[in-house]
């Protein structure tokens, strides 16, 4: 009897992009991707929700990608330390979203910091974004590309999004150099991001874990 062919948990990850709870999120991804032809958009894993997210984590973005398809916070270590800070503060994925600040990916393009005009072309998609959840009124941003497409955000944000109080967390970057340091060190900094985004939570009407 042959035997029925089975998919890996990455095809079905990839094949649940479109559920109906972060379905929209991932067309707007698909329509950013056409206004640069060639280019790539990495999508949202299903994991996370429309209708319940409370924050954004916003990363500075290098133009790389892993080839899994989805966003995620960088290399091996800092999706580490990303799951740890959301298992010690009980964030579960269906109540953040993460978004990248240049959300194309080109392969012309070295990677390397964004230009101060990458930064600019990316408000638009988030604003987009934001449009998409609207129970979400905190954004933390990751590295000093995400700082300054956070500042752009406030400056510009329409009274829809002003009218929920929003506010931006800045933080560093979850890995490469911005861990660099002694390990005392390292932990300030993973002390920082854990306080930034447990205020995110206490703003947003999130309980800690227990």
């Amino acid at each position: 009897m042959q035997e029925l062919a089975t998919e890996s948990p990455e095809e079905i990850l990839w094949n649940r992009r479109y559920e109906p709870h972060i379905a929209e999120v991932n067309e707007l991804c698909d329509s950013i991707k056409v206004q640069k032809p060639g280019s790539e958009v990495l999508y949202i894993d299903p994991a996370h929700s429309m209708d319940d997210c409370r924050i954004v984590s916003l990363f500075s973005n290098q133009r790389t990608n892993t080839g899994e398809g989805f966003i995620n916070p960088g290399d091996e270590e800092a999706n580490t330390r990303m799951l740890g800070m959301q298992w010690q503060l009980g964030l579960r994925p269906a109540l953040m979203m993460p978004w990248n600040a240049y959300p194309w990916i080109e392969p012309s393009e070295e990677p390397g910091k964004l230009t101060p005009a990458n930064i600019t072309e990316g408000l638009k998609p988030l604003l987009r974004l934001l449009q998409l959840l609207p129970r979400t009124s905190a954004l933390v941003a990751h590295g000093n590309e995400a700082h300054r497409l956070a500042d752009q955000l406030m400056k510009a944000a329409p009274a829809s999004i002003a009218r929920r109080g929003f506010k931006t967390f800045k933080v560093r970057s979850l890995g490469g150099r911005s861990f660099a340091g002694t390990p005392a060190r390292q932990q300030e900094y993973l002390d920082a991001i854990h306080g930034a985004y447990a205020e995110a939570m206490a703003r947003t009407g999130i309980p800690r874990k227990a």
